[in-house]
C-alpha cells in the first residue's frame, strides 16, 4: 500500500517561512516524479512546484523565486522550502507522485498565512 505523508503546516506570518514534508511508503521512490499542489477554499486545485526523477523543477508563476522543491531519495521524501509567505498562500498543500499512468496523493496539511 503506498502512503504519502505530508507534514510541516502551520499558522504563520506573513513573510514567514515554512518547510513543508512528504514521506513516501513507495518503492523505487527515485523514479518517481514529484509534485505539490494547493487547495484553497472555493478555488481549484493549484499545481505549484514539480520535481521530476532526474531532479529538473519547475514552479507557477506565483511561487516562483519562494518556493523551493527538493527531494532526497536516501529518505525518501520531498521538500517545499516556502519562504515571503503571503495570505494568499493559505491553502492546503497536498503531494502527489506519479510515474507513467501511475499517480499516488497525500492527505494535505494545512498552511495559514495570517497576522
Amino acid at each position: 500500500q503506498v502512503q504519502l505523508v505530508e507534514s510541516g503546516g502551520g499558522l504563520v506570518q506573513p513573510g514567514g517561512s515554512l518547510r513543508l514534508s512528504c514521506a513516501a511508503s513507495i518503492t523505487i521512490f527515485s523514479i518517481y516524479g514529484m509534485r505539490w499542489y494547493r487547495q484553497a477554499p472555493g478555488k481549484q486545485r493549484e499545481l505549484v512546484a514539480i520535481i521530476t526523477s532526474g531532479g529538473i523543477t519547475n514552479y507557477a508563476d506565483s511561487v516562483k523565486g519562494r518556493f523551493t522543491i527538493s527531494r532526497d531519495n536516501a529518505k525518501n521524501t520531498v521538500y517545499l522550502k516556502m519562504n515571503s509567505l503571503k495570505p494568499e498562500d493559505t491553502a492546503v498543500y497536498i503531494c502527489n507522485a506519479f510515474y507513467g499512468a501511475q499517480q499516488f496523493w497525500g492527505q494535505g496539511t494545512q498552511v495559514t498565512v495570517s497576522s
